[in-house]
């Protein structure tokens, strides 16, 4: 079975739980353990020392005899479930509480250790030297009268009670950590689905988008992380849809373009070898051909050069120049076509110091791109406008024409590559569609703006900003 991100985040957690529940057990029952021995160890003292000071003491007095002792040690042990044992100042065992439960008795408790243990205060826990079949708590200490030592009084409780109540401490600590870790593993389940059953829809839906439907939503509505991943992906898939329909309409017009002039050069050079052309006409559809080849060729060139921009982004050469000359030059250009269509162009330059610092080719570009549409979209005796102006730090130049003007609908497209605002491409067959592309990469690379404001049927009016040189 497949094991999910998530699923390896519970597994990891219910690992460090785990650990750290065993370390929890292992520390407490330790803990607790060494707490309930030092307290027991404590309560043998301190009872050791009154059973010092009262039995003890009379015995040593001479008021009670060792039968006397055996009785007490008997009550005390039942009472309080401790053993005791009196020696002598030299170890000689002299009363023991219990005696006929013992397999044996040493008759001298120094010659259990070799070392000076017993003969001092101390507290032991174990089966005292193999005395005892169970685990027992011990303490001992000699016994004074009037700074004569007179003996040794040992007291023995067993640690089964302590044990007992050990397990019962521990349990009240383990049962709460249980329910907390039980409810925990609830929590991280419902957790752990709730963002499982999201993230395997949002991957079916990825996966709809690997196939090309990009129709599929995920169908998550969420205010967090999954549902701003959802909106990424969904947005993603728009935008993906948009590149496929344009990679499309790409393929299509840039088919039509190559073809209809690959089509008419085929046609007249066909009809030339045929015969067909008679050879007084060559030169007229070979000129023909040559004005299609060249249309190719812009075409070709066109599309590099928008290639480069999409791979690395025009490269820019700023400089400091005079945006004004750079307009007259370019106007000069255009002299012939614009007396051959008796098209007046009317040039105004507003701004004090039309100094820009841009990419000067660029610009050149953009200018003469702007220039050649207005030219080639106005009829004949119409008037085409130039305008630079400046407004704080940006100047503006505006193309102004007379022509047939672009619609609504035309004008949010006239941006895309190979888009021409004539469907039947009648009013410009030389046309590549892709000079207004180029010309808004450009501006765009400069970080500056172009805008287009156009009337059906009242003209056009293209205005893009420059930055204003500081030199």
């Amino acid at each position: 079975m497949k094991k999910t991100f998530v699923d390896k985040i519970v597994l990891i957690l219910f690992i460090i739980i785990i650990i750290v529940f065993v370390i929890l057990a292992i520390y407490s029952t330790y803990a607790t353990q060494r707490v309930l021995v030092k307290e027991k160890q404590n309560n043998l003292i301190n009872e050791a020392s009154l059973l010092a000071s009262q039995t003890i003491k009379s015995y040593i007095d001479g008021i009670t005899s060792l039968d006397y002792l055996h009785i007490r040690f008997d009550e005390f042990e039942d009472s309080l479930k401790t053993k005791v044992w009196f020696t002598d100042a030299n170890g000689n065992m002299l009363a023991a509480s219990k005696r006929n439960e013992y397999r044996s008795l040493p008759d001298n408790i120094f010659k259990l250790d070799e070392s000076d243990t017993l003969k001092n205060s101390f507290t032991l826990t174990g089966d005292f030297y193999g005395m005892f079949d169970s685990t027992m708590i011990s303490v001992g200490f000699p016994v004074y009268a009037k700074e004569n030592l007179k003996g040794y009084l040992i007291l023995h409780a067993s640690f089964t009670e302590l044990d007992q109540i050990r397990r019962d401490m521990v349990s009240i600590i383990y049962m709460p950590f249980l329910i907390i870790i039980l409810f925990t593993f609830i929590l991280i389940a419902y957790v752990s689905r709730s963002i499982l059953r999201p993230l395997a829809k949002i991957n079916a839906t990825a996966t709809e988008y690997a196939t090309g439907n990009f129709e599929a939503t995920t169908g998550i509505n969420r205010n967090d992380e999954l549902g701003e991943l959802s909106e990424s992906l969904e947005y993603m898939a728009g935008e993906l849809s948009k590149l496929d329909e344009y990679r499309k309409n790409f393929i299509a017009n840039i088919s039509h373009d190559f073809r209809s002039p690959l089509t008419s050069i085929k046609g007249y050079l066909e009809a030339i070898l045929d015969g067909t052309i008679p050879p007084e006409t060559h030169e007229k559809y070979l000129k023909i051909v040559l004005s299609e080849s060249n249309r190719l060729t812009k075409l070709t060139s066109g599309l590099l050069e928008l290639n480069n921009f999409d791979t690395y982004g025009p490269v820019l050469k700023k400089t400091h120049f005079d945006i004004m000359q750079v307009t007259k030059e370019i106007i000069d250009t255009f002299e012939g076509t614009l007396k051959k269509k008796k098209i007046s162009m009317i040039f105004n330059c507003l701004a004090e110091f039309p100094l820009v610092y841009a990419d000067k080719m660029k610009i050149q570009q953009v200018v003469y791109n702007l220039v050649d549409n207005a030219i080639k979209f106005s009829p004949e005796k119409s008037v085409i406008s130039i305008t630079i102006s400046e407004i704080k730090d940006k100047l503006f130049i505006s193309v102004k024409d007379s022509g047939f003007g672009i619609d609504k609908e035309s004008q949010k497209k006239v941006w895309v590559r190979f888009y021409k605002t004539d469907p039947s491409r009648g009013k410009d067959k030389l046309g590549t569609g892709l000079g207004l592309s180029i010309t808004k990469e450009i501006i765009k690379a400069h970080g500056e703006n172009i805008n287009l404001v156009s009337t059906e049927g009242a003209g056009s009016e293209f205005i893009f900003s420059l930055t204003k040189s500081k030199a």
